[in-house]
């Protein structure tokens, strides 16, 4: 028996850059254009997708209420959009902790990790063409290491370390982690810290 073909549909046997590989009738999302840009603007381009993004991935954020308070002033119902709309993309997962069944944590999925290299060159080119908060020195580094920088977020989201990649820029925190920047100009940021030991000869 033949396989029907809804009006409209086309045959297909194509395989796209993201490996998917579709055989028979054609599936069609509704996005603007088959550009991948636009595809990506209409997960991530609204004002608040990628600080939450950022905050999941640089920041050691988790709950709804680490989110509310970054300081950015999302009010509480887009973030609970925002949530609901990056975890339908496949970006995060929410996750219950054994330890405290009515807590709920959100953390990035393969596919929203992925976005790190976005993040790096957004950070960047904000701090080179804006007046920011962001350090002089903080960007040299980050622009001059971009893949150990990009090695580590992976590294911290693969083993699940809870230490902030980089505090809000405006916290005293981050102010100390870097304060000694830019007087040694071989010292590793207290917060982009990558261990000295695995980079030595003989390492393994």
């Amino acid at each position: 028996m033949s396989s029907s073909v809804p009006p409209g549909a086309q045959k297909s046997h194509l395989r796209f850059a993201s490996g998917v590989l579709l055989s028979g009738v054609a599936r069609v999302k509704h996005h603007r254009s088959g550009c991948p840009v636009g595809i990506a603007l209409d997960i991530l381009g609204d004002r608040w997708s990628l600080l939450i993004v950022r905050d999941l991935m640089v920041r050691g954020y988790k709950t709804f209420q680490d989110f509310q308070h970054s300081g950015e002033g999302i009010a509480t119902n887009v973030l609970a959009d925002r949530l609901a709309r990056l975890a339908a993309a496949g970006l995060i997962s929410a996750e219950t902790p054994a330890e405290d069944r009515r807590r709920r944590e959100y953390r990035l999925t393969e596919k929203g990790i992925a976005l790190a290299p976005v993040l790096l060159e957004l950070l960047i080119w904000g701090a080179r063409h804006e007046d920011t908060g962001a350090p002089c020195a903080v960007i040299d580094y980050l622009e001059s290491n971009r893949q150990t920088v990009l090695a580590e977020v992976r590294r911290r989201w693969r083993e699940r370390d809870p230490k902030p990649f980089l505090p809000p820029f405006e916290s005293r925190n981050f102010a100390a982690a870097y304060r000694s920047l830019a007087r040694q100009e071989d010292s590793l940021p207290a917060a982009v810290r990558i261990e000295k030991e695995s980079q030595q000869p003989g390492a393994s």
